[in-house]
């Protein structure tokens, strides 16, 4: 015989401080979304783009059929040993890059340490190197990336003062500078105070403990 079972649900400011946490972990398990880290990776483009890094890409489909280009940028984090970001394409020299990332990040050192790395490099290397940049093997950090670097003359031209070691680490800090970003952004969209916006916004409703309902 069909039963009628009641249940008394509660909104988020009206849990216990442990039920509030038990729901706040519920959204996290939940949210953000896949899309969460998209304003990290295009701000990441944009800078590549001035340092002289030009992202490979790939086609992602899309529900509505179609499909758009998605940058070669991978991670993994936040928490276990290994975690990081890599990337794919191909860097050569831009021009003006060292004024035009100062004006696009005005207060980011670290950006601006690489940003000079490269330019002193390549001016002592006539502005010739290049390089490739590919990710190998199943992990997503800076060490999984292969870098070639080479220098492209009219003329056969060896690399000078060890140049390639110097464009490697650099672009290796570029992957580390997003690794960071992607972890800051994480942190921000996960924190007690966004996470509980986002749960009031949305009306959620939980059990006493801090079970969401239905």
């Amino acid at each position: 015989m069909p039963e009628l079972v009641s249940t008394t649900v509660y909104r988020l400011n009206e849990l216990s401080a442990s039920a509030k946490d038990a729901a706040r972990n519920w959204y996290r398990q939940v949210a953000p979304g896949d899309d969460w880290h998209e304003f990290v990776y295009d701000d990441f483009t944009r800078i590549c783009d001035l340092i002289g890094v030009d992202l490979g890409s790939y086609p992602v489909r899309l529900y509505g059929g179609g499909s758009r280009q998605a940058p070669r940028i991978w991670f993994s984090g936040f928490a276990s040993q290994g975690d990081g970001a890599c990337f794919e394409g191909r860097y050569r020299y831009a021009r003006s890059s060292t004024k035009m990332i100062r004006a696009h990040a005005p207060r980011d050192a670290e950006l601006h340490r690489i940003a000079d790395t490269l330019a002193t490099v390549q001016r002592s290397n006539f502005y010739q190197l290049e390089a490739r940049v590919e990710h190998r093997g199943r992990y997503y950090h800076e060490y999984s990336m292969t870098i070639d670097v080479e220098r492209s003359a009219p003329v056969e031209s060896a690399i000078a003062g060890g140049a390639d070691e110097v464009v490697t680490e650099a672009l290796r800090d570029l992957a580390r500078w997003l690794y960071r970003q992607l972890e800051a952004e994480y942190a921000y969209q996960t924190a007690d105070e966004q996470v509980d916006a986002a749960i009031l916004a949305n009306d959620y409703s939980f059990t006493d403990d801090g079970l969401r309902f239905p």
